[in-house]
């Protein structure tokens, strides 16, 4: 079975927050590479830019955070995917069109959710209640650690 992990899900594994322990313990359970795109990317430095903003870290948490993740990717904690992005926003128009006016989904949620669709994941690693349930609506399996 294949996973997919919000971008949420990554910031916890490498900037300490609530659900840090959580993750960290489901991610030694699972042992196999996740996906990791370009929009994991940036959402991911940019939450860790707005911590600094908000004073929850420092920069220089910031810098180890994106070390830390960058040895993950090294090591193939996290492996590189790339899908196509005219499949991604077929597919998050699509979500949006039947699921957004009911479940209050955000354009991100979908676009991380449709991503794993074109991906062919089954799991969806989420802690936001918005996006599993999306995800859940969508035939995935929503996973929260």
């Amino acid at each position: 079975m294949t996973a997919y992990a919000d971008t949420g899900c990554i910031c916890s594994l490498h900037a300490l927050d609530d659900h840090s322990e959580r993750m960290v313990a489901w991610l030694k359970r699972y042992r196999r590479p996740l996906p990791f795109m370009g929009l994991h990317r940036l959402e991911f430095r940019n939450a860790l830019r707005l911590r600094v903003f908000r004073k929850e870290i420092t920069p220089q948490q910031r810098e180890l955070s994106i070390q830390a993740m960058l040895s993950d990717l090294a090591a193939n904690v996290f492996g590189h995917s790339e899908p196509e992005w005219l499949e991604v926003l077929l597919e998050a128009e699509r979500l949006s069109a039947g699921h957004s006016e009911f479940l209050g989904t955000r354009s991100l949620d979908i676009l991380h959710v449709a991503s794993a669709l074109v991906l062919g994941v089954e799991q969806f690693v989420t802690f936001d209640i918005w996006q599993g349930s999306l995800a859940s609506t969508a035939g995935l399996q929503w996973v929260t650690p």
